[in-house]
């Protein structure tokens, strides 16, 4: 009986202790649910939008680029591409991709790139197995489709250059965003197929063409697969830029070149305004955008003519005798001379051991200094330059744009070069030397010039004296402006204008009256008469055993040894707009080579100017 009786309270014991672990148990349960439930439905419910909800970029349409004429020079265009989705694939990879190298080209690296690209995405993910395709590309894949499982065609936006090589330099390129420009903190940079201006305009108003991003709210699953689309924010379109640039002259100004390693830049002497920019050969910026193969690449970067350099804003020359008005300038400016005082030119020069020739053999004889600049005679240049002094020369080109940034809204220009006692004293060392003096009086030695900063001195010679600079977009400022009310807000810059027309009629000379080295080269037509000035650089010294045995003519050189052909002029004549220059590399003779080519670029462009006019620009 007793034993019964401790068995029952040992068992109502036990009863009591499982019970309460229980009740304990759930309690700590219904807690922590109540803490769940209520106290952080909130930040679990964000936090289950979040799993659920995919906020992703739009890219915006790129902004259109526009010569001053509303002709495209950039635009978008549909792209088709074909891809293929993993997970849709019923047969092997390698079968599609057969059967598609049967419908379009597909090379070995695409193949490589696409089995890549599967192995790092989610299978439901579309892989890009070729893009810009063309329209009968689409077509066949299309007509085959059945036989294509996983393969479909996908629509986006390319980038076409309708210009092509034309204004390869000037437009520049988009490429995709590299990991250097990733480190921009830009959002849009982050997305896969996003392309970014690398060269040229694209490159230097890139954040004006890009515009700024939309967004997409995308309902997706646990695996990132869209469900559907459950909020749309169109972003902003590009910024549309116009240029001040002539697409038909620009075209017919690379023609003129014939493919020669050259550059032709024409502008407006008042507003500054460049309507060609040539650099010759260009690249085409379409082969850019589509993907260059490494045998296209190694041909463009291997190119002893180096298309892929900007010469009208990056190549340095000697100017040789299209310095000698800078000369002129100085001189009178100083009063070291007057116009009609004559020096005699016997075909040479001695200074201490040293002989310093004329171009012509046997002299010019007696010449005064529009004589000098119509004949481009050495000699009166070299007995200017030794009057007047290397800094009273460098301080003249410097205000006439020579030896300093241009300022051009295009990225990598440059500088070029002016030489002073300062300058040689700190860069090369030692002291100046006279004979350095004769040979920048030429421009020769040290000098360097862009065809762009030649411009900029024939435009601020022929204008009035006055501080141009040149752009490439058309604003509100210039477009549209009459040279009287642009005189009233540029600066001068303090010559005389009784110097600037000596020099300017010895330009006149140049072309205009028999005898002149580009006189061959005139325009005919009332009212477009050109002026000008030819030069001929050397890039090799002339031993005097081979002066003594005769100089070899470009054509018996090599190339690379062969003169550089320079010419720079303006138009018309009388009223003078626009300003030209013209390099020709290894071209040899400036009046035979560089100069035609002026004259008919410099007829274009007046006759262009005659017919049209250049685009609105707001605020104008």
């Amino acid at each position: 009986m007793q034993s019964d009786l401790g068995q029952s309270k040992t068992f109502s014991r036990r009863t009591i202790l499982l019970g309460g672990g229980q009740f304990l148990m759930f309690s700590a349960l219904a807690g922590r649910m109540y803490y769940l439930q209520v106290l952080e439905s909130d930040r679990y419910a964000m936090l289950a939008d979040e799993n659920r909800i995919s906020l992703r970029l739009l890219p915006p349409p790129r902004g259109r680029i526009l010569d001053r004429y509303g002709v495209p020079l950039a635009v978008n265009q549909l792209n088709y591409r074909v891809v293929i989705v993993p997970e849709e694939v019923t047969t092997d990879l390698e079968s599609i991709l057969n059967a598609l190298s049967n419908l379009i080209p597909l090379s070995e690296r695409d193949r490589r790139r696409v089995r890549r690209e599967i192995g790092r995405k989610r299978k439901f993910l579309p892989v890009t197995v070729r893009d810009n395709l063309s329209w009968e590309d689409v077509s066949r894949i299309e007509v085959n489709a059945p036989d294509l499982p996983g393969v479909a065609i996908d629509v986006g936006q390319s980038r076409s250059y309708p210009l092509g090589g034309a204004a390869g330099h000037v437009v520049g390129y988009v490429a995709p965003v590299s990991p250097e420009d990733q480190g921009r903190k830009d959002p849009l940079l982050e997305l896969p197929d996003f392309r970014i201006g690398k060269s040229g305009v694209e490159k230097n108003y890139d954040l004006d063409l890009r515009g700024s991003a939309g967004t997409s709210q995308i309902e997706v699953n646990a695996l990132g697969r869209v469900i559907r689309e459950l909020e749309r924010e169109e972003g902003q379109p590009g910024q549309e830029i116009v240029l001040s640039i002539d697409a038909e002259l620009q075209r017919y100004a690379t023609n003129s070149l014939k493919g020669e390693s050259a550059s032709v830049v024409v502008m407006d002497a008042y507003s500054g305004e460049i309507l060609a920019l040539v650099s010759s050969p260009g690249f085409d910026p379409n082969a850019f955008n589509k993907g260059l193969n490494e045998s296209e690449w190694q041909d463009l970067v291997t190119n002893a003519k180096s298309p892929l350099t900007n010469k009208a804003h990056s190549g340095q020359y000697a100017p040789g005798s299209t310095f000698k008005m800078v000369v002129a300038l100085a001189a009178l400016e100083n009063g070291i001379v007057t116009p009609e005082q004559r020096f005699f030119c016997p075909g040479y020069v001695e200074l201490e051991d040293s002989k310093f020739h004329c171009w012509k053999e046997d002299g010019h004889g007696y010449v005064d200094m529009v004589g000098g600049l119509k004949h481009s005679c050495d000699v009166y240049f070299y007995e200017l330059a030794r009057r007047t002094g290397i800094d009273r020369i460098s301080e003249v080109a410097q205000r006439l744009g020579l030896g300093m940034a241009s300022g051009l809204d295009l990225p990598n220009g440059r500088d070029g070069l002016v030489p002073s006692r300062a300058w040689k004293e700190a860069v090369v060392g030692g002291a100046w030397q006279q004979g350095e003096t004769l040979l920048t009086g030429i421009g020769q030695g040290y000098v360097l010039a862009t065809p762009l900063q030649l411009a900029i001195m024939t435009a601020r010679l022929v204008n009035g004296g006055h501080e141009v600079n040149p752009h490439l977009t058309l604003d509100s400022i210039s477009a549209g402006q009459e040279k009287d009310q642009l005189t009233t807000v540029l600066p001068n810059l303090g010559f005389s204008a009784d110097s600037l027309s000596v020099v300017k009629k010895g330009m006149d000379a140049v072309t205009n009256s028999p005898g002149g080295t580009a006189y061959r080269s005139r325009i005919y037509t009332r009212g477009m008469e050109m002026g000008g000035k030819t030069g001929t650089a050397q890039v090799r010294r002339i031993s005097k055993n081979e002066r003594l045995q005769g100089v070899l003519k470009n054509e018996e050189i090599p190339w690379k040894e062969r003169d550089h052909a320079l010419f720079v002029g303006y138009a018309p004549v009388d009223d003078p707009r626009f300003v030209i220059s013209v390099v020709i590399e290894h071209g040899g003779s400036g009046s035979k080579i560089a100069a035609p080519i002026a004259r008919d670029i410099m007829a274009m462009t007046q006759d262009r100017a005659r017919k049209g006019k250049p685009v609105s620009v707001a605020g104008s």
